[in-house]
């Protein structure tokens, strides 16, 4: 047991328009604009490296997980769970391959073992942890970008309510806001 309570941040960064992806799957929109929002703050290295050694885990689904293997890997050795159904491999022991029920995977699994988990996509992933109330924290990161289709963030669940707690606009004219769960 690690002592604390075991939070989940849902970490995405979605289009103006609510995607996630475009309709065959591709995110190269993800790039930084050519335009800058002056009053944008800049987000320096040692900020970025600071908030990912506050992460103890990710859960990722496996398209997720395959893109993250194809455009680079970004998660070093932080212990990455990947759900999936299929027979997937990796070559990485920080990887971790779960298949079931997400409840049983948080108490059984992930609670035990981390406090800070970030679940970083997709969307079927994020709307199951939402669905189930499994998500503590969400950050949103919106992209000055409309897809007009794809792959949606959110499905059609029912009613949730969250606080915003943070907001924060970037230099490349993103937006991030962040929210906590608020649980009757």
């Amino acid at each position: 047991m690690n002592g604390r309570p075991l939070t989940i941040t849902l970490h995405v960064v979605t289009s103006l328009d609510g995607f996630i992806a475009t309709r065959d799957g591709d995110v190269s929109w993800l790039g930084t604009p050519d335009d800058e929002y002056e009053r944008g703050v800049d987000l320096s290295d040692a900020q970025v490296a600071e908030v990912l050694a506050g992460i103890d885990a990710y859960v990722l689904g496996s398209r997720t997980y395959e893109t993250a293997c194809e455009l680079g890997w970004l998660y070093g050795e932080t212990p990455v769970i990947v759900m999936t159904n299929r027979a997937l491999t990796s070559e990485r022991a920080s990887v971790e391959f779960h298949g079931g029920d997400l409840q049983r995977l948080v108490r059984d699994e992930l609670a035990p073992r981390f406090e800070n988990v970030w679940l970083a996509g997709g969307a079927s992933l994020a709307q199951s942890f939402l669905a189930l109330d499994l998500g503590d924290r969400m950050i949103l990161t919106t992209a000055p970008i409309t897809l007009g289709g794809g792959v949606r963030l959110f499905g059609a669940g029912g009613e949730q309510r969250w606080r915003l707690t943070d907001s924060v606009a970037f230099k490349p004219g993103y937006v991030e806001s962040t929210y906590e769960a608020v649980r009757k």
